[in-house]
């Protein structure tokens, strides 16, 4: 895993792709912080943090693009299988580089509250554990790009459908006020996640028999609930949407509050999407 890690960092750090990753983080959390903190004269430095989330729509697929699609294309992953590492040795040492690619702006940016706090009252405790939520959210959707980065050969596509997947998690809160509250509405939504469901695990295990049966329980589950008590499945998706939006947890920090639940929230996604990730490696691995 070392030796992967070791590679990573050769790699990333000879490439343009890094300095553009952390230019850009670097230059929209300086716009925010001359907005909020100096134009404004607001000392929440956590709204800046706030107003500079948005730029993981674009600086995350950007990162995670090549990390295995390109493995992919050049057929190198096949040197990777026939390394004396596991494929979560891999996925993991892949993983870990792109953190520590990430970690090099963030320090930079730990030094503006004691910056600020030398010209006023910067909420020093409430900068900091905004950041570490901002580190600990970023890294969840790094995991969700390398697992978009697992399923193709195509950097451009892999980045493509990264940006809409972060957009689409952005913007859900706010989509779920479009959204049917109804259970009817919540039942067809729910059908087409339970479908999406199982075209993945189609495409990671290659067993249509457990990608129907799992996709056949889940939905006899779904419509035995609505016609027992369709109470239940109202304003269900909604509320789905805004609990499962990674950026509206970190609307609590941004408020003061340290909210374990949202650290833990995000720590079960990177481990959710690693583990997905390796699935996906597995599964080249044996075909």
């Amino acid at each position: 895993m070392i030796a992967v890690l070791k590679h990573e960092l050769r790699l990333y750090f000879h490439s343009l792709t890094t300095y553009i990753f952390g230019s850009l983080l670097l230059a929209f959390v300086g716009i925010g912080s001359v907005l909020y903190n100096i134009q404004a004269a607001v000392s929440n430095f956590e709204y800046v943090l706030s107003f500079g989330s948005l730029i993981f729509v674009i600086i995350v697929p950007i990162l995670t693009m090549r990390v295995i699609a390109e493995e992919k294309k050049q057929k190198t992953d096949q040197l990777l299988y026939s390394l004396p590492i596991t494929t979560t040795q891999v996925v993991v040492g892949k993983y870990l580089s792109l953190l520590m690619i990430y970690l090099v702006p963030l320090c930079l940016i730990c030094f503006y509250p004691l910056i600020f706090s030398q010209f006023g009252d910067v909420y020093l405790l409430t900068a900091y554990g905004s950041i570490l939520a901002f580190f600990v959210m970023g890294s969840a959707l790094i995991a969700i790009g390398v697992f978009i980065s697992s399923l193709t050969e195509n950097q451009g596509f892999a980045a493509g459908i990264g940006i809409a997947i972060i957009l689409l998690n952005y913007y859900s809160v706010r989509l779920s006020e479009y959204v049917s509250s109804t259970a009817l509405g919540s039942v067809i939504a729910m059908c087409i996640v339970v479908i999406g469901l199982g075209v993945i695990i189609q495409y990671l295990t290659k067993n249509n028999y457990l990608a129907y049966g799992i996709c056949s329980v889940l939905m006899v589950g779904i419509i035995i609930t609505y016609f027992v008590d369709s109470a239940k499945l109202e304003g269900m998706l909604p509320s789905i949407m805004t609990k499962l939006s990674l950026f509206e947890r970190f609307s609590v920090f941004v408020n003061g509050v340290f909210d374990i639940t949202a650290i833990v929230y995000y720590l079960t996604v990177i481990v959710f999407f690693l583990f997905l990730s390796v699935q996906s490696l597995e599964k080249r691995r044996y075909n």
